[in-house]
């Protein structure tokens, strides 16, 4: 029996994707390597189809929380960076890299290293906010302008917690999860073009139910975004909170 360690719809929604992918693509045991792994909530899932997945993150915090979770011989966790990976001259068949380039100032940079790692025919999984998504515009752009005013950055954490945010998250313990990129669909495609590789496949995640204040509902009824889920699919691509996309290297 599958299980879940996400409660969120949406990230359900990310596992079922992820996981279907890999069940097209790669042979059963084949080998994964999920990159930003954080607190390895996405290698576990993986690894109860039966896959050998490598989890690395190079916070050494969120390397002990995966650890600490694990209890799955065929999934290993290693607190190193994907370029320290490919040193060892490992390949897989497929790469995970999800809810990460966000943060990486030269995300280039970790392309050109999964592209080292993964076998001509695999396929890299990437899942990134949609830039210019109703959460991006209306939540992270805002928060990361308003910590530059020290007295609305106190009021709004002072709203928060008493409206019960805690500002933690399942996917990691890493200290700084600040967004620095902001990805449409086109910024992706020229992403992938620009390191040799093309998107096979764009899905599409949620649509309002992460945006205050229709988060201060849906987070308490599980129903609203299951419907917000269903909303988005109905919805062009660039009203979705976000991209599932799968990635091939160009011209295999």
């Amino acid at each position: 029996m599958i299980t879940y360690e996400y409660e969120r719809i949406a990230d359900i929604k990310r596992l079922n994707f992820i996981a279907a992918c890999l069940e097209k693509s790669i042979p059963a045991g084949g080998r994964v390597l999920d990159v930003g792994c954080g607190n390895g909530v996405i290698s576990r899932h993986l690894g109860q189809f039966g896959y050998n997945v490598l989890g690395v993150d190079i916070s050494d915090k969120t390397i002990a929380v995966a650890r600490s979770r694990n209890r799955l011989p065929n999934v290993r966790f290693e607190a190193v960076s994907a370029e320290e990976l490919t040193a060892q001259g490992q390949q897989y068949d497929a790469v995970i890299c999800s809810e990460v380039l966000e943060h990486l100032h030269q995300p280039g940079v970790l392309l050109r290293t999964i592209a080292a790692t993964l076998k001509p025919e695999g396929v890299l999984i990437v899942t990134v906010p949609n830039g210019n998504g109703p959460r991006e515009v209306c939540v992270t752009k805002p928060m990361l302008k308003a910590r530059n005013n020290p007295k609305l950055w106190a009021f709004i954490n002072n709203i928060k917690k008493g409206l019960g945010f805690k500002g933690t998250t399942v996917q990691s313990q890493a200290d700084n999860l600040d967004h620095v990129q902001f990805f449409t669909r086109k910024d992706l495609q020229q992403l992938a073009t620009a390191h040799d590789f093309e998107i096979i496949q764009f899905a599409k995640t949620n649509f309002v139910e992460d945006v205050f204040p229709f988060s201060l509902f849906t987070k308490r009824i599980k129903f609203l975004q299951v419907v917000d889920c269903q909303v988005a699919e109905w919805l062009p691509i660039g009203c979705t909170g976000g991209f599932n996309t799968v990635w091939k290297k160009a011209g295999l």
